[in-house]
């Protein structure tokens, strides 16, 4: 009675999607097929996308919330979905609810978060029994990042984002501000300007203080409001820049000086405060049932 209960729980419940930061990122190399070598470290944040999933007795899968002007099908979730129907061979169906708070195109990984919560949540709810490590790999065929969240700790991340070792950061309180654009990361990685042969680092050196991103000069001298965003927020903190952008972020000791900062720049910005976590929101709700 008690697993029946858990399940019944599990689907009524909403499920946390987090958001993700590049702590650092350095190009080291370029693969034959074109994507880059990098290094890079994730850690994740306490502000989340939410899901819930409905069954589907017909055995469809289907987004209760479509975003206009995305087809369905190419949604990340409904692609998980799919993908996890395709190697168990079950027969299950879902529908899938989605509360929006992550900003798309931003850096902070989205939708590859939404589509490892949907792999995580319905190999439980599904009762498949994937493991962590195939869950990995499937979430590597929907996108580089899909991994991490998988995974579920801060990492320091090589290949292509998918080789993971488990890392720990300081949890600091960050802010975030969220200029009005859309990186579009294909163009930022095609720019010939972009360094391609940063020399390799060790996890000891980032620790020490190494944490430099590579795309930060290409990004800001395409995005004028990235460049901006940065300026602004370089008054309260380090500005950072999360992956490819658009999103920056500066992290605070404490939390008076994160919401110091957030109020003074709440007025000009899309902005959001949370604090760094080392380990996924998602995993601690999973642990439960």
């Amino acid at each position: 009675m008690t697993e029946k209960r858990n399940l019944l729980s599990a689907w009524q419940q909403k499920w946390p999607a987090p958001a993700k930061l590049n702590l650092m990122l350095r190009i080291v190399g370029r693969r034959e097929d074109g994507y880059h070598l990098l290094q890079t470290v994730f850690q994740f944040i306490d502000l989340c996308d939410w899901l819930t999933f409905h069954p589907d007795d017909r055995g469809m899968i289907w987004l209760k919330n479509p975003i206009p002007g995305v087809p369905e099908a190419t949604d990340l979730t409904v692609r998980a979905a799919n993908l996890l129907k395709t190697e168990s061979g079950c027969n299950h169906g879902v529908c899938i609810e989605v509360e929006k708070n992550l900003p798309m195109g931003g850096g902070l990984g989205g939708g590859s978060s939404d589509a490892a919560t949907t792999l995580l949540v319905l190999n439980k709810l599904w009762n498949l029994n994937f493991s962590i490590e195939k869950l990995m790999q499937l979430g590597l065929k929907l996108g580089a990042d899909v991994p991490v969240f998988v995974y579920g700790f801060s990492a320091w991340a090589e290949g292509v984002g998918e080789k993971l070792e488990k890392i720990v950061i300081p949890e600091q309180w960050v802010v975030v501000i969220k200029p009005d654009c859309h990186v579009d990361t294909k163009e930022i990685f095609s720019t010939k300007e972009l360094t391609r042969d940063s020399k390799p680092i060790k996890m000891a050196d980032f620790i020490a203080g190494q944490n430099q991103n590579d795309c930060l000069d290409v990004v800001s001298k395409l995005y004028q409001s990235v460049e901006n965003a940065l300026f602004d927020l370089s008054v309260f903190s380090r500005a950072r820049l999360t992956g490819t952008g658009a999103c920056v972020f500066g992290q605070f000791d404490c939390e008076a000086e994160a919401v110091k900062a957030y109020n003074h720049l709440k007025s000009k910005w899309k902005v959001y405060i949370a604090k760094g976590v080392n380990k996924s929101p998602l995993l601690t709700e999973l642990e439960k049932f």
